[in-house]
């Protein structure tokens, strides 16, 4: 069974920082791209940042760069997305997901968020001002 799980949201104040996790299960791991998007109220799905298990490539969304840094340890099957120096504009729920047809993290960044195939439930991430 394709599963993913993420953890970490919750509750920071602006300047802050949170780590998110997502662990990937029933996938061949080294053979996925993946990451995370967000959706805030009201409005769309935004692409925040991936990794491709492939070629190590990432991407990251103009409002997130120098901000949050999203790594991949193999050995755990997990994806972390650090992320820092939280603005209240970065409070939105975080899905993370994966995909094994984008190749690289670029491809997958600039493709709508609805287009990759796995997808978990979201976590939580709210910033306070």
């Amino acid at each position: 069974e394709v599963q993913l799980v993420e953890s970490g949201g919750g509750l920071v104040q602006a300047g802050g920082s949170l780590r998110l996790s997502c662990a990937a299960s029933g996938f061949t791991f080294d053979k996925l791209t993946m990451g995370w998007f967000r959706q805030a109220p009201g409005k769309g799905r935004e692409g925040v940042s991936y990794i491709s298990n492939r070629d190590g490539s990432t991407f990251y969304a103009n409002s997130v760069k120098g901000r949050f840094t999203i790594s991949s340890d193999n050995a755990k099957n997990t994806v972390y997305l650090q992320m820092n120096s939280l603005k209240p504009e970065d409070t939105a729920v975080y899905y993370c997901a994966a995909d094994t047809v984008f190749l690289t993290a670029q491809a997958m960044g600039v493709s709508p968020p609805g287009t990759i195939d796995y997808s978990g439930q979201g976590t939580q991430v709210t910033v306070s001002s």
